[in-house]
């Protein structure tokens, strides 16, 4: 059975990866958190998103699904890049 991904494909063998004990896992790249981290750190929730019924021309939509998965989170990221270039 595959394993779900909703965004990428992925090469990682999360089974495999899952059942590694703790101690085999290396993290020298990451640097320890300590109580200063966490008493600066803030909770961030990300803002939800809106289901809306829209009309896009179907030749702007094709080609849109065409560049593949995720493409209705690319129309998202050109709508707010437009935003951002037309704020006051």
């Amino acid at each position: 059975m595959k394993e779900a991904n909703t965004t990428r494909d992925s090469r990682t063998d999360w089974r495999k990866l899952a059942g590694l004990p703790d101690d085999r896992i290396d993290t020298s790249d990451i640097p320890e958190l300590d109580e200063n981290f966490f008493r600066e750190a803030k909770l961030r929730l990300p803002t939800g998103k809106q289901l809306v019924s829209l009309r896009i021309d179907s030749d702007v939509l094709d080609w849109f699904k065409r560049q593949g998965k995720g493409y209705q989170t690319k129309i998202n990221a050109v709508l707010r890049a437009y935003v951002r270039a037309h704020k006051r």
